[in-house]
């Protein structure tokens, strides 16, 4: 959790005017809602062992609310970091409310009873590999620190446990425990060996184990409560391109629940538990903004993958794991340490993580007909359309300064720029809509698009294993029924 939770504070705090210890603060509170939030999803939510974390789906909006004219004049900076921050807060209470009503309300329910196997393979497939630019672009960054935790996490992951039969099970479950801190200390050696000394700042920055800032300014022990920087302040063009946000983090979470649901062994989920998995989720960014973390939250992808890897898809080892972020988030010092592993260690991992998020998407293939024209060119075009029209928005973004649709209406160009800048969201409505219009009726399209294999999971009462699964603890199924 400690990648996301520190790379995003780390690049939005500052450009909010923050200095070093509202940026502690702020991965401290990321990290103690991200808990929070991983316990209320395994026990009430889909009851997938499923973390739930920060997501950089949030970071376009809130970039565009930091961008904000009425925040331009503010000459003091930490005055502007907690107007901003306050801002941000109102916006994600507000699009809060998407994810709430449409997933306790059943809606998605209803949607998502018309995904299928076909439609479901692009939109994870770019759940996971959309995320490319994390990966080796980052591990670049500082590759002689990157490259070796990428190589030794695929020896202690893929070619040790075959090569030392005995201790298979802890190669398997324990590789990146084992190689986070031999790179760790590699880096630090590095960092006081003085390799750096006259490096470039971005260098330093990407390479330097002491760069963060985070072991001096955070507390020793700081518990983060409801408002603590203040009332939030509203506004209706922020809340909107915050609500384009939270939409298309509800789509991404689709995907990144299915897949979760795949490696855990699990059956595939019922669409009233997708549904009321999203409506907590909703419950989760409203806690990120009643908190203050600067962004909201959404299935963590990296997580998703890190089930593939260690083969532990245990509801109670999440749980566990969530009172160690809340643990870390209190004792301030002691998560600043962590906190300081430098960012190409965790891409590395993203290297690995995000693959196995995408390759759960084309494993759904196989319940499809590969060899029909019409499962061809769903396939194809949703794919591709899914990685180049997000290309298109950023190109364009990067060149001009803001994005293709650039009218006077500043929220509507931040709605449309946030859809559109996601890879999982535009694939997967293409898919859905392509999958749901082109001759579905046809009964051998139907057997083509791989619906027959998952209509006896069309309900959660038609298979006897979603009682396992996916029950509410406490008896609470009488009072609230899944169907």
């Amino acid at each position: 959790m400690l990648g996301t939770t520190v790379i995003i504070p780390t690049a939005l705090v500052p450009q909010m005017g923050g200095n070093n210890v509202d940026k502690a603060i702020v991965i401290q509170t990321l990290l103690f809602v991200a808990g929070i939030n991983t316990l209320l999803q395994s026990f009430f939510g889909s009851r997938l062992p499923a973390v739930i974390g920060g997501s950089y789906t949030f970071v376009l909006p809130t970039i565009s609310i930091i961008l904000a004219q009425r925040y331009a004049n503010e000459p003091d900076p930490h005055t502007k970091f907690l107007r901003i921050m306050r801002g941000t807060q109102g916006a994600l209470i507000v699009a809060s409310a998407l994810q709430i009503i449409v997933g306790f309300s059943g809606l998605w329910r209803n949607v998502a009873r018309y995904l299928s196997p076909l439609s479901a393979a692009p939109l994870i497939a770019l759940v996971g590999f959309g995320l490319y630019e994390l990966g080796f672009p980052s591990v670049a960054k500082c590759v002689e620190i990157g490259l070796p935790e990428l190589i030794l996490l695929l020896i202690f992951a893929m070619y040790l446990p075959h090569a030392i039969g005995m201790l298979k099970s802890v190669f398997d479950r324990f590789a990146v425990l084992f190689t986070i801190p031999i790179v760790w200390l590699y880096a630090y050696l590095l960092t006081v060996g003085g390799a750096y000394r006259n490096a470039p700042p971005k260098t330093q920055f990407h390479c330097r184990t002491d760069r963060s800032g985070l072991i001096g300014s955070a507390p020793w022990i700081n518990v983060p409560y409801p408002f603590q920087w203040g009332a939030p302040s509203f506004d209706a063009g922020e809340a909107f391109a915050m609500m384009a946000a939270s939409f298309v983090a509800l789509v991404e979470s689709t995907g990144s629940f299915i897949a979760v649901s795949r490696y855990a062994s699990a059956t595939p989920l019922p669409p009233s538990v997708l549904s009321r998995g999203i409506g907590w989720q909703g419950i989760g960014i409203l806690l990120n903004g009643l908190f203050g973390t600067a962004n909201g939250s959404s299935v963590s992808i990296e997580n998703a993958g890190l089930l593939a890897l260690t083969r532990v898809g245990s509801r109670r080892v999440v749980q566990i794991s969530a009172g160690f972020m809340i643990f870390f988030s209190i004792l301030g010092k002691f998560g600043a340490v962590f906190a300081s592993i430098p960012a190409p260690i965790f891409a590395a991992l993203y290297c690995v993580f995000f693959a196995y998020v995408g390759s759960a998407g084309l494993g759904f293939l196989q319940f499809c007909n590969l060899n029909s024209f019409r499962t061809k060119f769903i396939l194809g075009f949703s794919l591709f359309m899914g990685l180049s029209v997000p290309q298109y928005f950023n190109e364009y973004t990067s060149v001009a300064g803001f994005g293709p649709v650039h009218t006077r209406a500043r929220w509507f160009n931040d709605m449309v720029n946030v859809l559109f800048s996601s890879k999982a969201f535009v694939g997967g409505v293409v898919a859905y809509v392509l999958d749901n219009t082109l001759h579905r009726h046809d009964s051998v399209v139907r057997k083509d698009r791989g619906y027959h294999w998952w209509d006896k999971f069309r309900s959660y009462r038609t298979d006897t294993r979603s009682e396992e699964f996916y029950s509410l603890p406490f008896n609470l199924n009488k009072f609230f029924p899944s169907v």
